[in-house]
């Protein structure tokens, strides 16, 4: 598999799984089904389409900030900073709290590495994939994820579940043959959170016995959802990933059925899964009700092309552009079928 397909699979990964999920978003396992049934499931927020939220942005906007960088991580950092004011100025609809502080800071002259605050959200995580699949060494991974990672948010906590999310995008690159398995087996006996370490090594032990992820989430006591902290959707996420490896589609629909923060758990999903399974592995009527604009899928194809190209040569690339105007409308509206959909949450079933 070449490294364009790996790129593109980890960006249309998070979008599509992003937009199944965003849906359910902070709905209970059982309020969800409830309401809105059981798989197959369909990127379906409005008119049977799907729209992306924060999730498929942020990492975009990594996308953007590793071409324009050419993978330097000082420079990788002073532009994912202004990506983030660019886009906390177009009004997005879904903000967490730790990344608002963040961004407020940011635009008032902080910083990057003194504008995050202390939370362990989920946010570093959900944009860390594409930093696994583009780094060109361990070390120079680790330096992209906490970069990115402290910009918004110093909790070590969350420093470490992002930083976990992207060697796990990593394993289908450079000829490794890591089982999913394996490589979460690895990965917890180094793990510095007691936490984060317990959980990982507990997921290995119910994925060896072909547990499903429900069975996982009730046994940590997430039975109601998962929520945004990172020592829950980095497990959940790796879980859902880890037990269907090759199958994208029920990867993505195992994050979302867990509930709580569906698109959140699913993006990380989708975004894990087509790293290292490739665009192909993306099932494509999920990618034909995407009605995401401006950042269209033939956009996404660009941006990953873009990619592609920094990593094999020395030669400046330039990346599709945000269109930060274009953005604001985009939101308004999104904004729009958020609410509505709120309003529809306050109806039967219970």
């Amino acid at each position: 598999m070449d490294r364009y397909s790996q790129i593109l699979g980890c960006i249309l990964g998070t979008a599509v799984a992003d937009a199944v999920g965003l849906k359910r978003e902070g709905l209970s396992r059982n309020r969800a089904q409830r309401i809105y049934g059981d798989p197959p499931l369909n990127p379906s927020l409005i008119f049977g389409h799907g729209m992306c939220s924060d999730d498929t942005e942020h990492t975009l906007m990594v996308g953007r900030a590793l071409v324009i960088s050419q993978g330097d991580v000082v420079q990788f950092e002073k532009q994912f900073a202004r990506e983030l004011k660019h886009w906390f100025l177009c009004m997005p609809a879904g903000v967490g709290f730790a990344t608002l502080k963040a961004c407020l800071k940011l635009l008032v002259g902080f910083l990057p590495q003194k504008s995050g605050v202390f939370s362990a959200g989920n946010g570093p995580a959900m944009r860390s994939a594409l930093l696994g699949v583009c780094a060109t060494s361990d070390e120079h991974l680790v330096e992209l994820v906490r970069a990115s990672t402290r910009m918004t948010h110093t909790d070590p906590k969350a420093e470490e579940g992002a930083l976990l999310i992207a060697r796990a995008s990593r394993i289908g690159t450079e000829g490794k043959q890591n089982h999913p398995i394996a490589f979460l087996r690895n990965a917890g006996e180094c793990i510095q959170n007691d936490e984060l370490k317990a959980s990982i090594l507990n997921a290995v032990q119910f994925l060896s016995e072909g547990k499903s992820p429900d069975l996982f989430a009730q046994s940590e006591g997430w039975a109601k959802g998962i929520s945004g902290y990172v020592n829950q959707t980095v497990p959940a996420a790796l879980y859902c990933w880890a037990y269907s490896p090759e199958n994208l589609r029920q990867s993505v629909e195992n994050a979302v059925m867990l509930g709580g923060d569906t698109d959140s758990v699913a993006a990380i999903t989708g975004a894990v899964c087509g790293a290292n399974s490739g665009a192909n592995a993306i099932p494509s009527e999920w990618i034909e009700r995407l009605i995401e604009w401006p950042r269209t899928k033939v956009w996404m194809e660009s941006l990953a092309m873009k990619i592609a190209k920094v990593l094999e040569s020395t030669e400046p690339q330039k990346p599709p552009s945000m269109y930060w105007l274009a953005t604001i409308p985009r939101n308004m509206v999104f904004a729009s079928v958020v609410i509505a959909l709120g309003l529809r949450r306050l109806l039967p079933p219970y």
